[in-house]
Parts: structure tokens; C-alpha cells; sequence
């Protein structure tokens, strides 16, 4: 068939220039499977070689010239003939004419802009390729590669913790923290939950990391959500005033930076899911969400202080990174700031690390929701631990009382206790006696 100019009479290789130096990564494909590809970042360069071989040496093959693409685009699995494309960039390899043998083509990207991370997920799918082709007449010799893009964010300046106090009314009361509200992938949760009011038999506690994947737009809308990890954190019912640590860690897991509107196509966020259980099996739970960002393997400064910002993006310059390093040091040394400084004294209750001072309380509702339509408050007000009208919120565990402690040992009326059986003592009783 190729002798009438059907079929594929030519092959293509597409090879990159710093190839056995750059780092790879592991990319989901559509299959569930992973494969690694070239890692490269925003602003960087991307060059190489394409390579087209003939299949038979001698032979002349025709075509209306060679080209190659960079192009980025994104897939939506319910919408799989539109690709949406939000990078393509051409270079023309050769014009129009004839190959008579083996040829190699250089190619560059100079600083390409990326500004997205590759993600494959359920419904959509964000990917980078290189695509070398041999226009044809009738059919074109096409050859695509891909290659991994991450996205690097800066450490953040401020680390704000979460607090929030939920519950159901009358019936339970908690007040969980965590230590951040920003997290990059290899980084630990941290955090406790404590109990100010019990009055339902809770027979366990767990928390898991949701991945919630929105794809579309108005009524095309669809919403995936995937449970990543899930730990118990408690196991039996506890009482008032008692202190549960959290401690998840995420370099295990596979995960992705928080996307949000990417190219107006797809968002991915996440979730930390509180759930308690009663005896009864009804569940209780209380969604908080915290985003996930990607930091560079290797420091860019002297990492002093963990709570100073960083600059993490990958350099292009020398000269700029130079720069950024020593404007960033004299603001360092202008602030001052020791390690020691940002630890602070942990409640009496905690039994986690400390969080910093400037943390944000969001306020959330007031209430836990409840998998099941089943009405709480009747059913279990009398059934489980006796009200009291004492019972309020606990405001940290009774630290009024310890002052009342230390002013017991006040024993300067003991001497006078000591004086008592003073020879008087026997003429007062008969005086008394006397007198009756």
C-alpha cells in the first residue's frame, strides 16, 4: 500500500536535549496506570532534536513539511472530541519537498509560559505534548510526546490555623483545631479535637481527606469526590473536657496542588472531614477545607526560621536568583526573627504541638450535620449522660482553680491553734460551770 503513497513510510523520534539530566515524575494516565515523563517548569525552555528515519533507505518520500507543536490542552472525559487548548506554539521544521534520507531537526521553546500543573483525574484531564508532524498528502506521519509540568508556589507568609466550635444543640459540643490552613504536599496535619459538651454515646471518631474534582459549568456541571485517606482517631466514648491529637501525614498519598477555575474548565479542591458515629450508627460530621500548594525539593536560602517566606520558584537566572537571595536575607536580618520566638506556650489542654498566635477562627455553623434525617435532640437528651444545669461549655480545663491551690499552705493561724491548751483554757470551764 505504500507503494502508492498509502501508509506510514517514515519514522519519528523526538528526543530532548537535557534528557538524562532532568528530574522525572509519575503522571497518571487515563487507565489508572502511571508512567514517567520530563519534569519541566513555568519559564523554562524546552529543546531537543526530532529525528525522521526511513523505513526503507533509498527511498524518497514526498510531503508539504515538517513541524513541530507545543501545546497544552485540557480533556473533558464527557466531552472527548473538544480539546480545549490553552497553549499552542509551531515551529516549522522544513518546507515542502522531498526526503531522500535520515535527518535530524533541531528545535527550541524559549521560556515557555506554563502556567498550569498536569492532572489526570476522573472527569478531565490537564496534559503537555510535543507534536512532530510530516504533512502529507493524504494521510500525515504524526508522533506526540508528553511531559510533566508542576507548578511551584512560594512558602506562605502568614501560617493561620483553623478553629472552629460546631456541635448539635444540648447534645454535643467540640472544638477542633488544625495548625494550618495551607499545607504543601509532603507536609504534616496537625491539629486536636477537645470535647466541651458529651451527652451522646459516641462509639468512634475518624477523619479523612476528600478530593473534590468539578468539572463543566452550569447545567454540565459534575462533581466528583474521592476519599484519599482515612484514619480513626478514636476509638470508645469520650467524656467532657477530654483532648483528642491529630497528627496526618501527606507525603504518603497522591496528591495534587489545590486548582481553582483552571482556564475556566476545572477545579480541584480539598477537604478534611470530621466524622463521629454514635452507637447507634448514625453519623455526624464536619467538613473543613485547606489548600495544598508544591514547594521545591531544595531550599533556595538557609532555612533559619520555618515561618520566614521563601522564594521557591524554579530559576531561569543566575543572576536573578543571586538577587532574590540577598534582598531576601537583608529582610530576614532586618526582622530578626528567632525560631525561638515563634514557639508558644501550649494550652493546659493541648496535647499537640503549639500554633502560632495569628491564627483566624472561621466561623462556620453552628451545627454538625447529620448523614441521617433522624432527629437528634428528642431521642437522646435523656437517654445518655444526665443533664445537669450546671453543664456549659467548658473554657479551658480549670485553670481558675489551680490559684485556690496554692493559697491553701496559708498557715498563719496554726500557731494560734498551737496555744490553745494554755493553763486559762481550765479556769474558763469552771467559770462556766459557775455560772450554770
Amino acid at each position: 500500500m505504500s507503494f502508492f503513497g498509502f501508509g506510514q513510510t517514515a519514522d519519528i523520534e523526538i528526543v530532548f536535549d537535557d534528557a538524562d539530566k532532568r528530574k522525572v515524575a509519575e503522571v497518571k494516565t487515563e487507565d489508572g496506570k502511571k508512567e514517567k515523563l520530563l519534569l519541566y517548569y513555568d519559564g523554562e525552555t524546552v529543546s531537543g532534536r526530532v529525528n525522521v528515519t526511513l523505513r526503507k533507505p533509498g527511498s524518497k518520500l514526498e510531503h508539504h513539511g515538517i513541524k513541530v507543536e507545543l501545546i497544552g490542552q485540557i480533556e473533558l472525559f464527557y466531552d472527548r472530541g473538544n480539546h480545549h487548548e490553552f497553549i499552542s506554539l509551531v515551529k516549522e521544521l522544513a518546507r515542502p519537498g522531498d526526503l531522500l534520507q535520515h535527518t535530524s531537526y533541531p528545535f527550541e521553546f524559549a521560556n515557555v509560559e506554563k502556567p498550569y500543573e498536569v492532572y489526570s483525574g476522573s472527569n478531565v484531564r490537564l496534559r503537555y505534548l510535543l507534536r512532530a508532524t510530516i504533512v502529507r498528502r493524504l494521510t500525515d506521519v504524526i508522533k506526540e510526546v508528553d511531559i510533566a509540568v508542576h507548578t511551584l508556589c512560594s512558602y506562605p507568609d502568614v501560617l493561620n490555623s483553623i478553629k472552629m466550635e460546631v456541635g448539635i444543640e444540648d447534645c454535643l459540643h467540640i472544638e477542633f483545631e488544625y495548625n494550618k490552613s495551607k499545607y504543601h504536599l509532603k507536609d504534616v496535619i496537625v491539629g486536636k479535637i477537645y470535647f466541651l459538651l458529651v451527652r451522646i454515646k459516641i462509639k468512634h471518631m475518624e477523619i479523612s481527606i476528600i478530593k473534590r474534582e468539578t468539572t463543566g459549568s452550569g447545567p454540565n456541571t459534575f462533581t466528583e469526590n474521592e476519599t484519599v485517606a482515612k484514619y480513626e482517631i478514636m476509638d470508645g466514648a469520650p467524656v467532657r473536657g477530654e483532648s483528642i491529637p491529630i497528627r496526618v501525614f501527606l507525603a504518603g498519598y497522591d496528591l495534587t496542588p489545590t486548582m481553582r477555575d483552571i482556564n475556566n474548565k476545572f477545579s480541584v479542591r480539598y477537604f478534611l472531614n470530621l466524622v463521629l458515629m454514635d452507637t447507634e450508627d448514625r453519623r455526624y460530621f464536619k467538613q473543613q477545607e485547606v489548600t495544598l500548594w508544591r514547594k521545591s525539593d531544595k531550599s533556595r536560602l538557609p532555612l533559619h526560621n520555618p515561618h520566614l517566606p521563601q522564594t521557591l520558584q524554579h530559576p531561569t537566572n543566575p543572576s536573578i536568583q543571586a538577587r532574590q537571595q540577598s534582598a531576601i536575607s537583608e529582610e530576614n536580618q532586618n526582622r530578626a526573627v528567632s525560631p525561638a520566638s515563634t514557639q508558644n506556650s501550649l494550652p493546659p489542654r493541648s496535647v499537640s504541638p503549639p500554633f502560632p498566635e495569628n491564627s483566624e477562627t472561621h466561623n462556620g455553623p453552628s451545627e454538625m450535620q447529620q448523614e441521617s434525617p433522624v432527629e437528634v435532640t428528642d431521642k437522646l437528651a435523656n437517654t445518655h449522660i444526665e443533664v445537669h444545669k450546671e453543664d456549659k461549655p467548658v473554657e479551658k480545663p480549670q485553670a481558675v482553680e489551680k490559684p485556690q491551690l496554692a493559697e491553701k499552705p496559708a498557715v498563719a493561724e496554726k500557731p494560734q491553734i498551737a496555744e490553745k491548751p494554755v493553763l486559762t483554757r481550765p479556769d474558763s470551764t469552771e467559770g462556766s460551770q459557775g455560772d450554770q
